[in-house]
């Protein structure tokens, strides 16, 4: 695997930070070479924040997402920001929910779906979001596999049960999503 360049980002609270570190689990699991970089706003809530992700079979030398191969944005401020930075040809998941009339940058193939919407229609918890934004990702780029993903879940939320099924419904809604657009 080449490097790969993965930015998560929206608004505090949406849980982005949460689901870079998952997808940074489920890549060390897998053997991968992973570095996460976390980056906040001044606010400790609903301000900015976002994940970098890099993941690689060989050494990282460096930790940032530049111009990141697949970015899931979940709010307009970072959609704004990150938006034109996204890869040539590289890959954008949008949520409509918090991001008005998105448009492709640098031929970025775009998904743009109502992600908080269809979470808490699918789970009863619109925090499952970024779960199913992160496995429509997943299942777009194959960086990781859906068993690795749900591994990482799982532990994640060893000491919080009952959060477990939702979140594994969001990471079977999410695959279910992408593979309606284009993955097997």
């Amino acid at each position: 695997m080449e490097r790969i360049e993965i930015k998560l980002a929206g608004s505090g609270g949406q849980g982005l930070l949460t689901a870079g570190k998952l997808l940074a689990e489920a890549a060390l699991a897998e053997g991968k070479r992973v570095v996460e970089v976390k980056n906040y706003g001044p606010e400790a809530r609903l301000g900015s924040s976002s994940s970098d992700i890099i993941i690689s079979d060989s050494e990282i030398y460096y930790p940032r997402a530049e111009r990141p191969h697949a970015l899931l944005v979940m709010n307009q401020e970072s959609y704004n920001k990150f938006g034109p930075k996204v890869a040539d040809g590289g890959i954008m998941i949008v949520d409509t929910d918090f991001v008005s009339s998105p448009r492709s940058f640098n031929n970025a193939r775009l998904y743009a779906y109502n992600l908080t919407t269809t979470a808490k229609d699918e789970t009863g918890y619109p925090m499952t979001a970024n779960i199913l934004g992160l496995a429509l990702l997943v299942c777009l780029t194959g960086v990781v596999k859906k068993e690795s993903l749900a591994e990482a879940i799982k532990a994640s939320l060893a000491s919080k049960e009952k959060f477990i099924p939702p979140n594994l419904k969001a990471l079977d809604v999410g695959f279910e999503l992408a593979k309606k657009l284009s993955c097997g």
